[in-house]
């Protein structure tokens, strides 16, 4: 299993169009080989004192079958149009790919 934590910055005032596109993606996500979870999250606030706190970053937690099953997600066509519909909204995105210890 490979776990995955994807943080996307998103431009400022941006944040309701990227999720907008964002959400329309998921189900044809969900619906490849080897998609476990594909869930969109953002920060609540915990009153934790180590917490992070950022209001433009979605973070997202991916589970797949396979290393495999993840790089042929990040070339499937439904991806690649969300990329370059997102291209001027994201700031940046930082990746964790984990498996298990």
């Amino acid at each position: 299993m490979i776990n995955v934590i994807a943080s996307i910055h998103i431009k400022e005032g941006r944040f309701s169009e990227f999720l907008e596109i964002f959400k329309s993606n998921v189900p044809n996500v969900l619906q490849e080989k080897g998609c476990r979870l594909y869930l969109p999250t953002t920060d609540v606030l915990s009153g934790f004192s180590s917490q992070e706190l950022n209001s433009n970053v979605v973070t997202i937690i991916e589970k797949w079958d396979s290393l495999e099953d993840l790089k042929t997600h990040l070339s499937a066509p439904h991806m690649l149009a969300y990329k370059e519909n997102v291209k001027d909204i994201v700031d940046r995105v930082s990746l964790k790919v984990l498996g298990e210890a």
